[in-house]
């Protein structure tokens, strides 16, 4: 497998300094700052990048599991929520709840939801944050 790169340069100091930040074959380019992070400024963030991971990496582990399963003409669209708490340790994800909504018109809920279980215990990035991180999970179908 290939290893996959991504790139951050930043500029000044902590609070008044920004950012970029850049994947590997350039798919995503985007500024940062204290002000996107901490407060609501324009930009990106590394707990939103880390969001988008999670989310596109479930939702290809979601497709796989339901192509396992017989399911066709599915979709499925997820929203990783990171929460970014002060804890004693410092600034730490505590939490990310993924909420997915899929479309797999030949499963009912309850094998929807059993599927995506399953593809949030096997996603690598949800396996990567899972020690450190809870991991919630609201599926349904459309």
């Amino acid at each position: 497998m290939p290893i996959r790169t991504a790139s951050a340069r930043w500029q000044g100091n902590l609070t008044e300094g920004s950012g970029t930040v850049r994947t590997g074959k350039g798919g995503l380019t985007g500024n940062y700052s204290f002000k996107s992070r901490f407060e609501e400024g324009e930009g990106t963030n590394p707990e939103e990048l880390i969001g988008a991971a999670h989310a596109s990496c479930f939702s290809m582990a979601l497709s796989k599991q339901l192509a396992d399963a017989g399911a066709t003409d599915t979709s499925v669209e997820t929203t990783a929520k990171v929460h970014f708490d002060k804890t004693d340790a410092g600034m730490t994800v505590t939490r990310i709840d993924l909420e997915t909504v899929g479309q797999a018109p030949s499963l009912d809920e309850a094998q929807f939801t059993k599927l995506a279980e399953a593809a949030k215990e096997n996603c690598p990035i949800s396996r990567l944050l899972s020690p450190g991180a809870q991991i919630t999970l609201n599926a349904r179908l459309a």
